[in-house]
């Protein structure tokens, strides 16, 4: 069964979100050795973080480069085809990779699910993050119910 869009055809989907301690833009093959370095540094803060304690992603043993750039390709498709949005968090002055954001199917039509984490460095970021990206959701998007872990 191929998975329905997450948005109406005509909603243009943001491509960014600008905040003074993160940028967001699409999760992509480009960020691969950033985005394999800030989770697998952070393994056991992702696991504790709202959203991803019964999961099986982070894997304890990590990944290599060429099975994290696997996952990056899917979810970059995942945008495209706009049945899932991951965004990569960035830090706005240097451009690294602090943590991820996911946008997915909810358990109904217009439902959306979403789970973040953040590096264990800028574990301070978390809340801030949520909070931004709420409001992002309800300003910008055309959710009718936002679930988001935490």
């Amino acid at each position: 069964m191929t998975p329905q869009p997450l948005v109406p055809d005509d909603f243009e989907v943001p491509r960014e979100l600008r905040a003074p301690r993160f940028r967001l833009e699409p999760l992509g093959p480009q960020h691969n050795t950033a985005d394999l370095n800030a989770w697998t540094t952070s393994i056991e803060h992702i696991r504790a973080t709202p959203g991803f304690q019964r999961r099986d992603w982070p894997p304890d043993g990590g990944l290599s480069a060429e099975a994290n750039l696997v996952d990056l390709v899917r979810h970059d498709d995942e945008f495209e085809r706009r049945v899932a949005f991951a965004y990569t968090v960035l830090r706005p002055e240097d451009g690294d990779v602090i943590g991820c954001l996911y946008l997915d199917p909810g358990p109904r039509p217009g439902v959306v699910d979403v789970r973040s984490w953040v590096r264990a460095d800028v574990a301070d970021l978390d809340p801030v993050l949520r909070q931004a990206v709420r409001q992002w959701l309800a300003d910008a998007w055309p959710f009718d119910e936002v679930l988001y872990a935490g």
